[in-house]
């Protein structure tokens, strides 16, 4: 016979742990010796490491409770069931172990092998390294958030890019980056993209008409917050499209 100190010792726990399991019914209370004291046998030491690794294991201790008075095939299904669930644990656990080591890597998510070509041409065409990563970041966004549309999405805007005379609004609007919100040279840039959304799109062509209208506003609503001569821009070929 053993006092509770030596029982938690031998198991690994604390003594509070295991009064805590006789207070829950999990480990039934012991007899006591002349003195009062909690005496422990064998079959208590192997009870409670049972107890004790089934805690480990993140089984409720409710859950523990109902086992200890389960016939031994329920026993046996309940350790299957257990035996599951952790392994969907380590597999989601390994998952974010990887993101978590690509994100030290520095990167954030996988995105196709097309959006590192694309942004590779956007270096070649003259785009600034700050509008690059934001294009980088702004794709990495929406095919996390959104990776049943976003490869339309991209290819419609990779195309559009593509054209030289669409290229080019993207370039200047790259370039207004550094420019006072009231500089003339942004009502004369929102006009001409409001004209050739209008060419492109048709004359009564609305933004939030578009299907699809949450990822794009997602997209310009962290280019707006990048730059007031942005923001300003957005607001102007929104208030010409809806005149």
């Amino acid at each position: 016979m053993i006092t509770i100190g030596q029982l938690a010792r031998y198991v690994g726990v604390s003594t509070k742990t295991v009064r805590v399991y006789h207070d829950r019914g999990l480990l039934p209370e012991p007899d006591r010796d002349a003195s009062g004291y909690r005496r422990y046998n064998a079959n208590d030491v192997v009870d409670l490491i049972k107890i004790r690794t089934l805690a480990e294991a993140g089984v409720p201790l409710a859950r523990i409770r109902d086992l200890r008075s389960a016939t031994d095939a329920e026993f046996q299904q309940a350790l299957r069931e257990i035996d599951d669930e952790l392994t969907a644990r380590i597999h989601g656990l390994r998952v974010t172990q990887g993101r978590l080591r690509q994100l030290a890597a520095g990167n954030l998510a996988p995105l196709p092998a097309a959006v590192g070509t694309y942004l590779e041409r956007l270096v070649h065409w003259g785009f600034t390294p700050r509008w690059v990563d934001l294009q980088r970041d702004l794709w990495i966004l929406v095919f996390a958030t959104h990776p049943d549309q976003a490869i339309t999405l991209f290819q419609e805007q990779a195309e559009m890019v593509a054209e030289p005379a669409l290229r080019q609004f993207f370039l200047d609007y790259d370039r207004a980056y550094d420019l006072d919100a009231d500089d003339p040279r942004i009502d004369d840039l929102a006009r001409r993209i409001a004209d050739a959304t209008r060419e492109r799109y048709g004359a009564n062509y609305r933004p939030e008409l578009d299907a699809a209208s949450e990822i794009p506003a997602l997209i310009q609503g962290t280019v707006n917050a990048a730059s007031p001569a942005w923001r300003r821009i957005d607001l102007l070929i929104r208030a010409q499209l809806d005149a």
